[in-house]
């Protein structure tokens, strides 16, 4: 029986889902990890759910659920699957497929082995977002980390402000403009602008391994993705909401 749809947002992804299945009656969720989000041309929440029990109750007449939050947002989407299963909420997890790696990379398990592997006075451009900034600060390293909404002033850190997706070109600029030496980022895959950039550039590039999928049925295909929406999702105009 087709009903809402519950899309748990973030991601690129998740916003072109959203575009291709307005008009059905969806409910995006974003986290709220910043203060300026990106319409998603359908209802929105904002917010955490209050742990396993909170979303419990928020999957109350919920038909279906299209997990598209960041391929390393591993506990939240191990919930999301968990509870889905323990209720029988048929669950889809969208992620961009990781990058393959390539000749050069020096690859990490986790952000502390990416942070202790670096040298004392490396200029770093951080994309593994403020939140695993820590490990980084103390050795010696001059930083640039990227986040979306402006921040106050951090020793030794330079905030770089900005929504993806950035261009090759930009990346690049950005980096010279800098005398960036290093790259540390997480393989989310999709975009690979600074990737590329770095490449060209000849800067040692350090990548986070994705963590394991949790358990759940995954795709990295969104037509697929706004075909499982499509199946559950009944139109607006059926709706007396």
């Amino acid at each position: 029986m087709r009903g809402r749809v519950l899309i748990l947002a973030g991601t690129g992804l998740a916003r072109r889902v959203c575009a291709a299945v307005a008009g059905l009656d969806v409910l995006a969720s974003l986290a709220g990890v910043t203060d300026r989000p990106i319409d998603l041309g359908v209802p929105t929440r904002v917010g955490g759910f209050g742990g396993e029990d909170g979303f419990r109750d928020a999957l109350r007449g919920v038909a279906a659920v299209l997990d598209a939050t960041h391929p390393f947002a591993a506990r939240m989407s191990g919930r999301a699957a968990r509870v889905c299963g323990d209720l029988g909420v048929p669950y889809l997890r969208l992620t961009a497929a990781p990058w393959n790696a390539e000749p050069g990379w020096t690859r990490h398990a986790t952000v502390e082995d990416a942070a202790a592997a670096l040298p004392i006075g490396a200029r770093v451009l951080l994309t593994t977002g403020p939140g695993s900034l820590e490990p980084f600060q103390g050795r010696g390293l001059t930083l640039w980390c990227r986040r979306i909404d402006p921040a106050p002033p951090m020793p030794g850190v330079t905030w770089i402000i900005g929504t993806p997706p950035f261009s090759q070109g930009a990346e690049v600029d950005l980096m010279r403009r800098h005398a960036i030496t290093h790259l540390v980022t997480k393989n989310s895959g999709g975009d690979r602008a600074k990737l590329d950039a770095a490449r060209a550039l000849g800067l040692a590039i350090h990548v986070i391994d994705r963590p394991a999928a949790p358990p759940g049925e995954e795709t990295h295909d969104i037509d697929r993705a706004t075909a499982f929406v499509r199946a559950h999702a009944r139109q607006l105009a059926d709706h007396p909401d």
